[in-house]
């Protein structure tokens, strides 16, 4: 029996077997960018999301801890239901199949979607103090690891590029000044992928309100910070948040560049300048003195921390979407290297310390791209 089947059974079995639920059908309901897997499990009228993180290949711990966190800051996230640390399952909260991408690319209001997703954030931000200090750092290692991806996955594996050794230091010097940049900004609580397909359209609905509470079986954990809500502290809010279990202490640009200039949408540059000057604002007026010292001297700034750990953040994307299919054999990324390479070109031009990368960018890579993705399209089309 292939693992994953093998995966399904037990995850089935655990259903029935362990927690009685004896769900009518259980199906897909989606996968990331990882190990882990997520079904759909209906039972008694009520749905619930199961998580699959396989022991060796994922480890729960993380997700559990950041989603006692995120739920005590108000943060609508999965609750927990219950969950089996050994095994790598996890019965969580259902917050349904509607993700802010499909719900913007069908022509809903950005304002409102974004209005409360920047007010989330803001809370998150401003009120996560102590959460963050529960948090590893964003620092100078993990920056340089993950800068590192796109040279060795995107320019080397993806577009064969042979650089030069003044190319090679021309390079290293931007990523040395963006992560400066990055270790300069106030550090908050970052969810590293606060982005469209990560925020969920919710409503009242709340699955499998008849299980209170969380039971958690596993060495080391003790319980996940419920209070006897199916859906959690932040039951019904919008938007709905998930894929946090990364979650660091680091720049307070980071979640908001994620948002506003999402690898998967975009939008003119005039529009996502107004909202990070609308999202200082609701800094400086909801977060008193927390919130003016996170949303700096001025707004110039503030639109500075914002654009060069986009940067930071852009080019690590590069690199992942990059080793996602050649180390990983997911196709589904390739397309959105264009539009996450634009963010890139576009910030770098700006700014004069990234103006030598803007000018590698424009004549090397640009017209590789088009070419590489054309060359690897038969076999990402065959794993599609």
């Amino acid at each position: 029996m292939p693992e994953t089947d093998a995966r399904l059974a037990l995850l089935k079995d655990w259903l029935s077997r362990d927690l009685g639920l004896h769900p009518e059908r259980v199906e897909p309901a989606s996968a990331d960018a990882s190990f882990r897997r997520y079904f759909r499990a209906f039972s008694d009228g009520s749905t619930f999301i199961v998580m699959d993180a396989p022991p060796g290949k994922e480890d729960v711990r993380p997700y559990l801890k950041v989603t006692r966190l995120l739920e005590g800051l108000g943060a609508h996230v999965p609750h927990v239901h219950e969950a089996d640390i050994e095994r790598g399952l996890l019965l969580l909260e259902d917050l349904g199949g509607t993700h802010y991408l499909s719900r913007l690319n069908a022509g809903d209001d950005p304002e409102r979607l974004y209005g409360d997703a920047l007010r989330v954030l803001a809370d998150i931000q401003v009120r996560g103090e102590e959460a963050a200090a529960e948090l590893p750092p964003y620092d100078r290692e993990v920056l340089a690891r993950e800068l590192a991806l796109m040279p060795e996955w995107f320019l080397g594996k993806h577009l064969a590029l042979e650089l030069s050794t003044a190319d090679s230091q021309m390079i290293a010097a931007a990523f040395e000044f963006l992560m400066v940049e990055a270790l300069a900004q106030p550090a908050v609580f970052v969810h590293r992928d606060y982005h469209s397909r990560n925020l969920m359209v919710v409503g009242d609905r709340v699955s499998g309100a008849g299980r209170s509470g969380a039971r958690v079986h596993g060495a080391g954990m003790t319980g996940v910070g419920a209070r006897g809500s199916a859906g959690g502290n932040g039951s019904g809010r919008n938007p709905g948040v998930l894929d946090f279990q990364d979650a660091l202490r680091g720049p307070i640009g980071y979640d908001l560049v994620s948002l506003l200039k999402d690898c998967y949408i975009s939008w003119p540059r005039e529009r996502v300048v107004g909202w990070v000057s609308g999202y200082r604002g609701l800094l400086r007026t909801q977060g008193g003195e927390t919130g003016g010292r996170l949303a700096g001297s001025d707004e110039a700034e503030f639109l500075r921390w914002f654009d060069l750990i986009g940067v930071q953040r852009h080019i690590k994307v590069l690199g992942i979407f990059a080793r996602l299919w050649y180390r990983d054999g997911k196709a589904g990324y390739l397309n959105d290297l264009p539009l996450t390479l634009d963010y890139v070109r576009d910030t770098c031009a700006r700014y004069a310390e990234l103006r030598d990368l803007a000018r590698l960018l424009e004549q090397r890579v640009v017209p590789e791209l088009p070419l590489a993705n054309a060359r690897v399209a038969p076999d990402a089309r065959a794993k599609s």
